[in-house]
């Protein structure tokens, strides 16, 4: 078992770089954020409906927020990452200006406006300590390290990720983040946490996100075995690439209402279809 993070306030907020607020206040109900919507520049999420994305609604006892931050902190200490919830460039990677959608071979759906002011709203919320309704669970049978090599920091401890709280459908859970690098440099990889970012045209230029050293919760979340009926049918997010002012970025949704106590799925790196799944739990 990971040693457990200390569930002291002054501790998580210094470990997540929370901009402080009194007495850690409760979150502002859901309905004082909805802002009026428009008719029109609807997102096309699936070919049967298009509606807008919606913003996660964090737990309204802050104890219970400090311990879904908790969780976090701990998963995140025994694999040896630090806390990111932006993409990271580092010297001797891919630089920023590399990250452009433009690039993207048959072109990137773009973000629209509304949609992009939900996800800034997400990213807002978490500054101040308002944190989405997820908990990560130590599991030594079913975890991130579902892949036959593996890092041996992600060997040793195994996580996975559940619903703290009910989750509507269309809920940003939230974005994929980590240090960006060319692909041709991680070919021969052994992570089991590289998330495509943009696939090129020319393959040169393509991008991932390597979250073994800057991550968020994403990095622990489980993927589905998409070679079988049993594991399609656990699939609850949806991981969809959107350009963002002229970038690319990897956000996870709900695609069904999850219930709490629910673990997270997703289909790791489904449009490419060259991640072997056959061994997921």
């Amino acid at each position: 078992m990971p040693k457990q993070f200390p569930l002291i306030q002054t501790k998580i907020v210094d470990f997540f770089k929370i901009q402080r607020r009194p007495a850690f206040a409760a979150p502002e109900p859901p309905e004082g954020r909805k802002r009026k919507r428009k008719a029109a520049s609807a997102l096309v999420v699936s070919k049967k409906k298009s509606r807008k994305l919606l913003p996660f609604t964090p737990s309204e006892d802050p104890v219970r927020r400090l311990t879904q931050m908790a969780s976090l902190a701990t998963a995140l200490t025994a694999t040896g990452a630090v806390f990111s919830n932006d993409l990271t460039y580092v010297p001797g990677m891919a630089p920023r200006s590399a990250n452009q959608s433009a690039l993207e071979a048959g072109g990137m759906q773009v973000l629209p406006r509304e949609d992009a002011e939900t996800l800034s709203l997400c990213k807002r919320m978490m500054e101040q300590g308002e944190w989405p309704p997820l908990l990560v669970v130590f599991d030594p049978v079913e975890g991130t390290c579902q892949a036959l090599m593996m890092i041996v920091c992600n060997f040793l401890f195994r996580f996975t990720v559940e619903a703290d709280r009910h989750i509507k459908d269309l809920t940003i859970i939230t974005e994929y983040v980590g240090d960006v690098d060319y692909l041709r440099n991680r070919e021969h990889d052994d992570g089991d946490s590289i998330m495509t970012l943009l696939s090129a045209a020319p393959p040169s230029k393509s991008l991932v996100i390597c979250p073994d050293k800057r991550s968020n919760i994403a990095r622990y979340i489980n993927g589905i075995n998409n070679h079988t009926p049993e594991g399609r049918k656990k699939q609850n997010l949806k991981c969809v690439r959107f350009a963002i002012d002229g970038e690319c970025h990897c956000l996870l949704v709900a695609n069904r209402d999850i219930s709490k106590g629910e673990r997270l799925y997703y289909d790791y790196n489904g449009d490419e279809h060259e991640y072997p799944t056959h061994h997921f739990v």
